[in-house]
């Protein structure tokens, strides 16, 4: 006597579950690095988008001082931290990417080992 059964045994579905699990846990870390990233970007362009506000007022004023920094888009928070009348120094950080910040940096006040008016570099991790 023959009996027609049909499905998947126990055996299949488990080596399914862990093939699927192998591969999550492949993938959970890019996806972790992925979004860092993206903080870090947000970082970037909020300060070049100080630097060409900080252009602005230097034309108009012919100084920086004075200057403040702009709010930051989402998340991100932008705070000088040096400034004269011919340069300025300023980070960003993000709620979200703890120990990650960026500097930038014009004129005089420009932090050292750093192309002038390019957020990153060395700093920017």
């Amino acid at each position: 006597m023959r009996t027609n059964r049909k499905g998947f045994t126990l055996i299949e579905l488990l080596i399914v579950v862990v093939i699927i699990g192998i591969l999550a846990a492949i993938a959970i870390p890019k996806f972790a690095d992925t979004k860092k990233k993206a903080y870090i970007t947000a970082m970037k362009s909020d300060l070049k988008n100080m630097v060409s506000s900080a252009e602005a007022w230097f034309s108009d004023k012919n100084t920086y001082a004075g200057y403040t920094a702009p709010a930051g888009s989402s998340g991100v928070t932008l705070a000088m931290t040096a400034q004269t009348a011919t340069g300025w120094a300023a980070k960003a950080t993000h709620a979200n990417a703890t120990g990650s910040e960026c500097v930038i940096g014009v004129g005089d006040a420009t932090p050292a080992g750093q192309a002038e008016g390019e957020p990153g570099g060395a700093s920017c991790k």
